[in-house]
């Protein structure tokens, strides 16, 4: 263990020594938590005797976090821009490592148990997933909401969209290659680069594998960053704008079927069912519904998949 440790501090200080793996962790007033999980990160890098460094991605913190982080002797990274993903961007752009894994640094996810993930990224694999729902989810760590309707939805979802291959889209750990992260050109400043990343990894092909992990209640005593809503929201319209298909053309074509029926059934004059009437106003919203897969549409759909 000692002979790991000080290849860890070598690799942690010295920049001309070569670092294998990367721990990036977002951190925006997480002085309650940082701590443990950089410890928990160290021992997992001795105990693995790893090549690895640790790096704190600030997102503006003002309760001591970055004071935390420097008296253990990890880089810190200030990351002006506010934003989950604009926190993880900065920091995984400072990594030295060929292999990275991130994590929240609210103490829901256990750092000591990392080596699974990075065996995987040694095999081969460009972005290795944790999923919670496989690893276990303990008591008060997950809202009802989020467990059983939120994550479930949009990891549907996203499989139906883009042929995802994991079972949990949001999980906060994982890891990747840093060559195979380059080339997604992820942009997405909030909570919707967990979904970002995944996303255009399945849009390229790239090789994505999925281990069990444990997601705990986190240790802190104020709300977390994440709004149920908002970022719900932010998720799903992202989304829908790399998929033009669902967006434009899934719903033109039904509209346009429908449409398209309900013309050809009033042209012969008013129909009835039950006491319910359908005549000319019905039928001049059946023309708009056929207007639904114009090419200005398509068009507009294309562009917003590029934006």
């Amino acid at each position: 263990m000692a002979v790991a440790q000080r290849s860890w501090r070598r690799a942690e200080h010295n920049p001309s020594t070569e670092v294998e793996v990367s721990i990036v962790m977002p951190c925006l007033n997480e002085a309650e938590t940082l701590a443990i999980c950089i410890r928990k990160a160290q021992q997992a890098i001795e105990k693995d005797g790893l090549a690895a460094e640790i790096i704190v991605a600030d997102n503006g913190s003002t309760d001591g976090s970055l004071a935390v982080a420097r008296e253990l002797g990890v880089r810190v990274v200030d990351v002006p821009r506010k934003g989950y993903g604009s926190a993880l961007i900065g920091g995984i752009e400072a990594a030295r490592g060929e292999l990275v894994i991130m994590g929240d640094a609210d103490d829901s996810y256990d750092f000591l148990a990392i080596a699974p993930l990075v065996a995987k990224l040694r095999e081969g694999y460009d972005l290795v997933m944790g999923n919670r729902f496989t690893g276990g989810i303990k008591a008060g760590a997950m809202v009802w909401s989020h467990r059983w309707v939120g994550n479930p939805v949009l990891t549907f979802i996203s499989r139906v969209f883009f042929h995802t291959p994991v079972g949990d889209m949001h999980c906060g750990l994982r890891g990747f290659r840093k060559d195979a992260y380059n080339k997604l050109h992820l942009r997405a400043t909030g909570m919707e680069f967990a979904s970002e990343m995944v996303i255009k990894a399945s849009m390229r092909h790239m090789k994505i594998a999925e281990i069990p992990v444990t997601l705990s209640p986190d240790g802190r005593s104020r709300p977390p960053h994440l709004r149920t809503w908002r970022d719900g929201w932010r998720h799903l319209r992202f989304m829908l704008l790399f998929s033009p298909r669902w967006l434009f053309l899934y719903p033109g074509l039904s509209l346009f079927t429908v449409g398209l029926l309900v013309g050809a059934v009033l042209e012969t004059g008013r129909k009835y069912i039950g006491p319910v009437s359908f005549d000319i106003h019905t039928l001049l919203l059946a023309g708009f519904g056929t207007l639904a897969l114009s090419p200005l549409r398509r068009r507009r759909g294309a562009r917003a998949a590029r934006a």
